[in-house]
């Protein structure tokens, strides 16, 4: 079975209005030559575009999707929530929530989004494909029920889970969240579950700055299923491995999830415009091998953030590697930095005992 890859050219569409990074043009805020909001078409279109340049397109299973049907959104959605964002969208755009500005037919291509990871769960769960990786955009892992912000409109993975398990496609599901923000709105949705596990590797009090503490572990029958790792800015490879290793697959293992989906953000890279973190595609590739080997290589990934046009491609394509077993490699063009550049010994023995402290909070709270 291949490793199938579920895209739409539709979602390199979406439009989110004239800003400058993250402040709306106008007063003091010049317009930038090449501006927008960071959640920008390129980093997910440079993706593609390096896998078709070097091959790896070629090996994988390139399909696309219908969108998520308003039942499928319903199931997380309020209906009030999903009129008044359809009828913005229909009226030319506009924003709702926070940091989440949207274009003409924006309600439409959110709902593809959906629909990509639906597609994504429904082929690994039915057996045709061996994992699966969805281009989604716009992202969700923000986005709460009735509220979206950070460029969320939609949840993406919580709609997919719904719909995976309306059609009896499993029970337990288990999203790791490696994007370097918080994982808010997935966790927020599932927080009193126990049939879905969150976990959320994240920059500590990045965004959102009120999120992802670790005393937040679930509440009611979800007490002990939501684990968040906040971590150093600038802790780099090395922590974000034992993190993985000592806080995430022992976790991973005793769940047993039917599922595991990975919201797929790369903006923990050295070189995203929006955090401080210190990863390289090599971070990503061994972080995918650490999941794969508890899983047996199955697996579902959704992709979240990511801002660097340059380096997101070359994250996302090593995953891809991973995933696939593909000889196909698209080396790192800033390697030697990002490797000179990682924490000296020192530090790392410092994220090494952020790692412990982290897995002594997370006992007192009985998520470990």
């Amino acid at each position: 079975m291949k490793t199938a890859f579920v895209w739409d050219e539709k979602c390199f569409w979406h439009f989110g209005g004239n800003y400058a990074l993250l402040a709306p043009v106008g007063g003091l805020v010049q317009p930038m030559v090449a501006g927008g909001l960071p959640e920008a078409p390129e980093t997910k279109r440079r993706l593609k575009n390096l896998m078709d340049v070097t091959g790896l397109s070629g090996e994988l299973d390139m399909m696309s999707a219908p969108p998520a049907s308003m039942e499928d959104l319903a199931r997380v959605h309020p209906q009030t929530y999903l009129d008044t964002f359809k009828s913005k969208s229909d009226n030319g755009g506009g924003e709702l929530g926070l940091r989440t500005p949207f274009g003409p037919g924006a309600f439409e291509i959110a709902a593809l989004s959906a629909g990509l990871v639906i597609k994504a769960i429904e082929v690994v769960q039915t057996g045709q494909a061996r994992n699966a990786y969805a281009l989604s955009r716009p992202p969700g892992h923000h986005c709460l029920p009735d509220f979206p912000n950070g460029f969320c409109l939609l949840a993406n993975i919580a709609i997919a889970i719904e719909a995976a398990r309306a059609a009896g496609l499993g029970k337990k599901f288990a999203v790791i969240d490696w994007d370097v923000h918080h994982g808010n709105g997935t966790e927020a949705i599932f927080l009193d579950r126990d049939d879905v596990l969150t976990i959320s590797l994240h920059q500590d009090r990045c965004y959102p700055h009120d999120t992802g503490g670790t005393e937040v572990v679930g509440e009611g029958a979800g007490a002990g299923f939501n684990m968040n790792i906040p971590l150093p800015p600038g802790c780099g490879h090395k922590a974000y491995l034992d993190a993985m290793e000592r806080l995430v697959l022992p976790k991973l293992r005793a769940f047993d999830a039917d599922l595991v989906i990975i919201a797929c953000g790369f903006d923990a890279s050295g070189f995203d415009p929006l955090a401080r973190m210190m990863c390289s595609p090599e971070t990503y590739k061994m972080m995918t091998r650490q999941v794969m080997e508890v899983t047996g290589g199955k697996l579902v990934a959704a992709h979240e953030g990511g801002y660097s046009e340059l380096y997101v491609p070359f994250c996302g394509h090593a995953m891809l590697e991973e995933m696939s077993g593909s000889d196909i490699r698209a080396d790192d063009p800033l390697h030697a930095r990002i490797t000179g550049q990682q924490p000296d010994a020192h530090a790392d023995a410092f994220h090494r005992d952020v790692v412990t402290r982290l897995h002594a909070e997370l006992q007192h709270g009985g998520v470990l």
